[in-house]
């Protein structure tokens, strides 16, 4: 079936809601509460000012932020422009920012205090030419502004140079892959929608529904179906700055009557071995639990049918690339292990090497078809062309499909390690290893534990096996400089040599199938 997308862009949808919901509110924070006119009126102020301070159609507007009601100001803002956002992994360090904020070709960079020590020298190492800070700044100037200060002015405009259309791209998304450096999916204002238009109809949204919002917003997951999903149908957020402490997560799904909950694997995993309180069992409001981004492990979902008997929970899939949400189980019915069937209007197919699709329950690489599938890679022509043919993503994930039509990731054909719903690859952390003069060669692979989540565990090979120095203290203490912390491997062991191919190519899944990592110091 065809979707019929009844808004051009998101503004669109922010200007419907104040003319039906004005006075309901829209974003709930701790303290705080934003209504539809309310949203509607900041997010004109602040695109006033964006496009006095020269930001055209089709600029890089970068955002480093946690979660907040500045961050969906920001991008409303920014793409009732034209503009089009970047929300950017606010766990990274100094300089994986600025090669997101380079490749990507970002003017301004919106975020806060809480980034200040990776972003001091952001200015003078990349082609950002302004910031604007969320919270207090000490050095404002013509080149770094306040947030607060903007909004205060109340100035709006409603009348724009240029209306953005449904093709336009909305938001640059950088994603995780194999061979290195991130890579900036674009995503057009239809592939979000798509996304908006087939979670709806999939979940039953209606407009008194709750979502609550924890994980990070920069997430495409959290973004597409926890931001823009309820505001597309008039519903409200509840807005959590951190996941610590997760005692206030559930506070707050309490107190403000959350309907639809979303979360990682390792999120169910830690509630359903937590003492979760009789009241809140008995007093929620959930009726729908989500699951994506990494395996749920049967008896989690066995347990939760048991503790929250009011409640349903379905596991999705996705990938940036795809706006994100690509599978997901109905409310009608879920099937254990399976990521459920596409949403309304996607195709999927599982096929082989040869993109030939394979027989029923046979496992091959999952491909994706539909309004969902990216615009490309940005400024990555070849990648794009590697990844869509003819209109088909090839996702690089192994799957099956059953007579029913429920699919079943099996494996991932690429190296990607999915550890606490981040996607990280591991060439980037081995290339930092490989500096080491000490190393004569690495691996880095993910270990899934029993709650399906992956640990990052590095391999070396030392040159000098017997003189050596090197420990696994001081190769962490080394990462740490470079990397996120959700990067830095959980373990690093020391082998005296890792399996490998004719050709020198560490066999990788030789290594995590045969290796026992007792014998290694």
């Amino acid at each position: 079936m065809a979707l019929v997308y009844k808004y051009q862009n998101f503004y669109e949808i922010i200007e419907a809601n104040a003319q039906q919901y004005g006075k309901k509110p829209i974003i709930f924070t701790q303290n705080r509460k934003l209504n539809n006119i309310e949203l509607k009126q900041k997010v004109d102020t602040f695109a006033r000012f964006l496009e006095l301070g020269g930001i055209k159609y089709q600029d890089k507007v970068a955002i480093i932020l946690k979660n907040s009601e500045y961050f969906i100001i920001s991008l409303l803002a920014i793409t009732k422009l034209g503009a089009i956002a970047v929300p950017i992994n606010n766990f990274l360090k100094k300089e994986e920012f600025e090669y997101i904020l380079n490749n990507c070709d970002a003017k301004l960079l919106i975020t806060s205090n809480d980034f200040k020590k990776e972003l001091k020298e952001i200015l003078v190492d990349t082609k950002i030419e302004k910031t604007i800070w969320t919270d207090k700044y000490d050095k404002l100037d013509e080149n770094n502004f306040c947030f607060d200060e903007i909004l205060s002015n109340n100035i709006t405009h409603e009348k724009l140079s240029y209306t953005p259309t449904l093709d336009d791209t909305a938001i640059l998304i950088y994603t995780s892959g194999t061979t290195g450096n991130p890579k900036g999916a674009m995503l057009s204002f239809k592939n979000i929608f798509s996304n908006m238009i087939s979670g709806s109809m999939r979940f039953n949204i209606v407009q008194k529904d709750r979502f609550i919002v924890y994980l990070p917003m920069f997430h495409s997951f959290t973004l597409s179906i926890m931001v823009m999903l309820p505001l597309y149908n008039g519903c409200a957020m509840v807005i959590v700055k951190s996941i610590f402490p997760f005692s206030n997560i559930l506070k707050q799904t309490l107190l403000k009557r959350v309907t639809i909950f979303l979360g990682a694997p390792q999120i169910y995993n830690a509630l359903n071995k937590a003492k979760i309180p009789w009241y809140f069992r008995y007093f929620h409001k959930i009726r729908g639990f989500l699951s994506g981004s990494a395996p749920l492990s049967e008896q989690v979902v066995l347990d939760f049918k048991k503790k929250f008997k009011k409640s349903i929970m379905v596991e999705g899939y996705g990938l940036s690339e795809c706006s994100p949400a690509v599978c997901v189980n109905t409310l009608e019915k879920q099937k254990i292990l399976s990521v459920g069937i596409p949403l309304e209007s996607y195709e999927v197919k599982v096929v082989d090497d040869e993109l030939v699709e394979v027989p029923i329950g046979e496992v091959g690489e999952l491909i994706v078809k539909g309004d969902c599938v990216m615009q490309g890679y940005y400024n990555n022509e070849e990648a794009t062309k590697e990844t869509i043919i003819n209109g088909w993503l090839k996702t690089g994930d192994l799957a099956k499909i059953d007579k029913e039509g429920f699919v079943y990731i099996v494996d991932r054909k690429k190296d990607i390690i999915i550890s606490k719903g981040i996607n990280v690859y591991p060439r980037e952390i081995e290339e930092l290893i490989y500096k080491l003069d000490d190393v004569d060669s690495c691996a880095v692979v993910g270990i899934a534990d029993e709650t399906k989540d992956e640990k990052i565990v590095a391999f070396i090979e030392l040159k000098d096996k017997e003189s050596n120095s090197l420990t696994s203290n001081m190769v962490k203490s080394y990462l740490k400089e470079h990397l996120a912390n959700f990067k830095i491997p959980k373990n690093i062991y020391f082998i005296d040599e890792l399996p490998k191919n004719a050709t020198n190519k560490v066999l990788k899944r030789k290594l995590k199938e045969d290796i026992d990592i007792s014998k290694f110091k």
